[in-house]
């Protein structure tokens, strides 16, 4: 059994999602959006950094794969962007854990096929991988298929080793 915990880090909105990996194949442990609201910027980075926290010592994930910061036009978006990340990753790096990045592209790439997919298809495939009844909120599917992703690496990496072995 291997648990997979994937970040969608925003300043904002904050994607999580647990799955976890067993003979049987994967099932989904939980997902949601760490919502900051209205606070002061230097508390949301605090909301994401418990959050996350209180997220590593209830699911005790073995890994964690992190999506890496899209840069687009906005600097000042992206540097938010950046701090919400930092905030998170300091919150993994108080547990013995492996974290993994993937930039969007690699994660649609991974689930879909294709590095351009849209947010449609990423979640639409993260449902049916996951056997989920519904789709999860955009936030939530996005990390779930961040960890989805990681599972596939991961699990790629393996084989590999074996093979070569």
């Amino acid at each position: 059994m291997m648990r997979i915990l994937g970040v969608d880090p925003g300043s904002v909105c904050t994607g999580v999602g647990i799955i976890e990996q067993q003979a049987a194949g994967t099932r989904c442990l939980a997902y949601s959006t760490i919502r900051t609201g209205n606070a002061d910027f230097n508390q949301r980075l605090g909301i994401i950094f418990e959050e996350i926290h209180n997220l590593m010592l209830e699911y005790r994930p073995q890994r964690v794969a992190v999506e890496k910061v899209f840069v687009n036009n906005n600097a000042e978006s992206s540097l938010k962007l950046g701090h919400a990340r930092g905030a998170a990753i300091c919150a993994l790096l108080q547990s013995d854990v492996t974290i993994a990045e993937y930039s969007p592209n690699a994660v649609k790439k991974a689930l879909v096929g294709r590095g351009h997919a849209d947010k449609a298809q990423v979640a639409h495939m993260v449902r049916v991988l996951l056997g989920l009844p519904k789709l999860p909120p955009a936030d939530a599917a996005d990390a779930l298929a961040v960890a989805l992703c990681d599972q596939h690496h991961y699990q790629t990496s393996l084989r590999l080793q074996q093979a070569s072995a």
